[in-house]
């Protein structure tokens, strides 16, 4: 089941992919990572695929990472007395913390946090960005304000807050209680929704205590004013640009989306270009051309990984969904245009002993032609160096540990192997050339490229470099 391109695909299971037979279509397909969408579902659906999911791995013998994705905080405006009003543009409505329903002049809006962080001229939105206020005065419990785009609005519709970081925590109850027990069964990534500023990853990556790799999904504007520190906190980044797409002008999302995938890259951390990727296909056996341009240009972009949402948990063609993103990559990743873009961005290395080794793996694997560079790590570190250089030759990753195999699925170009513990250099190079003949990456006299750290087993301590022939 070895993948024969370099970017991965992400698919969200959910009702339409909830028995073996759908989850195996969709891994036959093409799918290496799969998401837990916890905004949905009983803590037991969720127990019942990742079962499934286990059971494929021992079946086909490849590791396959686990997404638990948590709802973070949901605002919602309160009740309306006839369960919805019609905003005219150019009126005032207000909001408060009364509970009284509402009517067209004024709503319940029970986030006291939010009256906290508001100042005049800041916006409001409400029902995914299709209504949007301006605040005009503010009170400690109340904010009056001008409607700049009216609409219908009904009961318990979303607000966002797109000006102000709320002094909000991005993990709810719900959400504690659901990173338990994903973590109780074993998922191989924790997703944090609502991340603000760097503080939010510091509080989950205490709670998670390295039982899980940290994603964030960077959905607020106010998260990109600390872009580098949030990338620096975490393990790896997914962009969620459906709820970017409500809180900023949409033509600033493309830029913000290559500004978080090259900030990703300069880090060697995984990215994740998600949401709306091929939407057509949720009911429709094709995606539009304008859908297949979207996957492509992440690709070209170096992103680690691709997403389908809707596609694959509810949509009528799954498994379509993720051959046809397959396909996408896989064409694009055979365009010399896409290789001349890699070495275009390629970024210079930090000036240590592992990026420098790191370095030297690339430039010597396409000096010689080698067919695979081979990496032995513990924690994934020298494993992501090496994805970071983005080679243009298979990344082989082994690791003693299932976890960071699990981890490293995610990696651009990574191939990752559980592998026995090693000792020696022998026991290296004979494990290298065992497992590239197995996994068909090399054939006999071809060369591979082999970097490792020394002691084995010592985390980030990249150092060695050695080149050998399949024999």
């Amino acid at each position: 089941m070895r993948r024969f391109r370099n970017a991965k695909i992400v698919a969200t299971l959910g009702p339409a992919t909830s028995d073996e037979k759908a989850i195996s279509a969709l891994f036959e397909a093409g799918a290496d990572v799969f998401r837990m969408n916890f905004s949905h579902g009983a803590h037991a659906d969720h127990a019942d695929r990742i079962g499934v999911i286990r059971r494929l791995e021992a079946k086909f013998g490849r590791p396959i990472g686990i997404i638990a994705d948590l709802q973070g905080p949901k605002l919602r405006v309160g009740e309306f007395s006839e369960g919805s009003v019609r905003l005219e543009t150019g009126q005032m409505f207000r909001l408060d913390l009364d509970e009284a329903l509402g009517d067209a002049r004024r709503a319940p809006l029970p986030h006291p946090e939010v009256f906290a962080a508001l100042e005049p001229g800041m916006s409001l939105l409400m029902d995914d960005g299709r209504i949007r206020l301006e605040v005009a005065e503010i009170g400690k419990d109340f904010a009056e304000t001008t409607i700049i785009t009216g609409g219908d609005l009904s009961n318990h519709k979303g607000v966002n807050v797109p000006d102000a970081v709320l002094d909000l925590s991005p993990l709810t109850a719900k959400d504690r209680e659901d990173m338990r027990f994903a973590l109780q069964v074993g998922v191989d990534w924790i997703a944090l929704s609502f991340v603000q500023r760097p503080e939010d990853i510091a509080e989950a990556r205490k709670l998670i205590a390295g039982r899980a790799a940290v994603m964030a999904k960077l959905e607020k504007p106010m998260a990109l004013t600390s872009l580098d520190e949030i990338v620096s906190l975490c393990d790896a980044i997914m962009v969620a640009r459906g709820d970017l797409g409500v809180e900023m002008p949409t033509e600033e999302v493309p830029i913000q989306q290559k500004r978080i995938v090259a900030a990703c890259r300069s880090a060697g951390k995984p990215v994740i270009v998600a949401t709306q990727m091929l939407d057509s296909m949720v009911h429709a056996p094709s995606p539009t051309r304008a859908e297949a341009s979207d996957v492509a240009t992440a690709v070209y972009d170096g992103a680690d990984a691709v997403m389908l949402s809707a596609e694959t948990a509810v949509g009528d063609f799954a498994p379509e969904a993720v051959a046809m993103m397959d396909r996408i990559i896989a064409r694009v990743e055979r365009d010399p245009f896409y290789s001349h873009q890699l070495d275009a961005t390629r970024l210079e290395p930090e000036a240590t002993a592992a990026d420098a080794i790191t370095t030297a793996a690339r430039q010597v694997a396409q000096t010689i032609s080698a067919a695979v560079i081979v990496t032995f790590t513990s924690t994934g570190s020298t494993t992501l160096r090496a994805s970071r250089e983005r080679p243009l030759v298979p990344i082989l990753g082994l690791t003693p540990r299932t976890e960071t195999a699990r981890r490293l699925v995610l990696a651009w170009g990574v191939h990752a192997v559980e592998t026995e513990d090693l000792h020696t250099f022998r026991d290296m190079v004979d494990s290298a050339i065992r497992v590239v003949k197995s996994e068909a990456l090399a054939e006999i006299g071809d060369a591979m490229a082999i970097t490792a750290g020394v002691p084995f087993g010592t985390p980030g301590a990249t150092n060695i470099l050695r080149i050998a022939w399949v024999e």
